[in-house]
């Protein structure tokens, strides 16, 4: 179903895409948007180790929600920032790609409890984290992307 990578010499090793998605802040998310257009967003993530999905928090109403309550399918890329090659003008870079469904959080106290841990990526002031939760926590709404094939690559850009 899924299309192998052309490069296969640059595939990163899942361990390596999964270590990228856990400490990469964020990527970009990519829903067939309205008449069939792809709609796509930068936005913050959580990978979650124990069940292996990446989480998100939004706010209850937007295409994006719309989007996803229409089609589940989706796809989260990210990169690795990437770093200069000494004396050259290009950058060598990791990306990883996530192929999979949406789907809705609807326990309420998991998805607060998403919203903290995808904010300790961020910021450690626990208080600042409750006083976010306490305003924002009863508007907020969380989904995760349930992965169905994650790929990696070494990119050089040149």
């Amino acid at each position: 179903m899924f299309r192998p990578m052309l490069r296969a010499k640059q595939q990163l090793p899942e361990e390596e895409c999964i270590r990228l998605l856990k400490e990469r802040p964020r990527g970009v998310l990519a829903v067939i948007g309205d008449d069939g257009y792809p709609y796509c967003t930068p936005i913050n993530h959580f990978y979650n180790e124990e069940d292996g999905r990446i989480y998100f928090h939004s706010g209850p109403v937007g295409h994006r929600v719309d989007a996803f309550r229409a089609n589940p399918k989706a796809c989260f890329t990210l990169t690795d920032g990437g770093k200069p090659v000494e004396n050259d003008w290009y950058l060598q870079f990791h990306s990883v790609v996530v192929f999979g469904r949406i789907e809705e959080v609807t326990d309420h106290e998991k998805a607060l409890d998403i919203s903290r841990r995808l904010s300790r990526k961020f910021i450690s002031d626990e208080a600042y984290i409750e006083d976010e939760v306490r305003k924002s926590g009863p508007r907020v709404l969380c989904f995760c992307l349930i992965p169905e094939h994650i790929t990696g690559k070494r990119v050089n850009e040149k």
